[in-house]
């Protein structure tokens, strides 16, 4: 029988964490938890209720207030916030413009860093954001750190946006839109996008997506088999 691990999964934006976590965890019978989504319902919740990003004391208390809940979909994960679907709407582009100043908050970050343990708490699980294995699940047993290339990464996005129906930018745009929220998740002061020092990383540039699951799998089999 599979143990129940912790699977920490971090890198940038659009290099297929979700989408790889989701299959990883599936694969194994494990919990997945997608921590972004997390941050982007905080963002949409702010946006929703006109508060501005600089009002920074609102939106703490927002985090505080609202309650961010996952339900398992035919096609993906279903985000929900006080019980209300934003599944589609977290992904839009002003959501996703606006998300590194909220993530960036540090009260926002440790309620949502309390929430996120408790999930982790039993094990069995795969956790994939910015700081999951320096942060949120320092001492979990595998942490891989997953890249591409900037360009890449913008096409994924592109044709994602395009399959789901979202409106979305010219992939010239969203590559910039990328490299900017890049700097931003790596310079910023709390909890700063980082390769945790034991990590495994893997640039998925060039491979499918059944190889990227393949890889991690052997690498969570392994430990496992420790």
């Amino acid at each position: 029988m599979t143990k129940a691990l912790q699977v920490a999964m971090d890198g940038p934006a659009s290099a297929g964490k979700s989408t790889v976590a989701k299959l990883v965890a599936k694969r194994f019978g494990y919990i997945y938890c997608d921590t972004g989504a997390m941050y982007r319902s905080v963002t949409w919740a702010a946006l929703d209720r006109n508060i501005t990003l600089d009002n920074i004391a609102a939106i703490i208390k927002l985090a505080q207030e609202i309650t961010i809940s996952f339900e398992p979909g035919a096609e993906e994960q279903r985000v929900f916030v006080d019980g209300h679907e934003v599944t589609k709407v977290i992904r839009s582009n002003e959501v996703a413009e606006n998300v590194s100043a909220v993530a960036a908050i540090p009260e926002v970050r440790s309620e949502m860093v309390k929430e996120q343990r408790k999930i982790a708490t039993q094990g069995g699980i795969v956790m994939d954001g910015r700081d999951i294995g320096t942060t949120v699940l320092p001492n979990a047993p595998v942490k891989i750190f997953l890249v591409a290339s900037a360009h890449e990464r913008a096409r994924r996005r592109f044709e994602e946006n395009q399959a789901k129906g979202i409106a979305t930018s010219t992939l010239e745009e969203l590559q910039k839109a990328i490299e900017l929220r890049d700097q931003k998740d790596s310079t910023r002061k709390v909890s700063p996008l980082t390769k945790a020092k034991d990590a495994i990383e893997i640039d998925s540039t060039h491979l499918t997506i059944d190889q990227v699951v393949s890889e991690i799998s052997k690498i969570i089999e392994k430990k496992c088999n420790n």
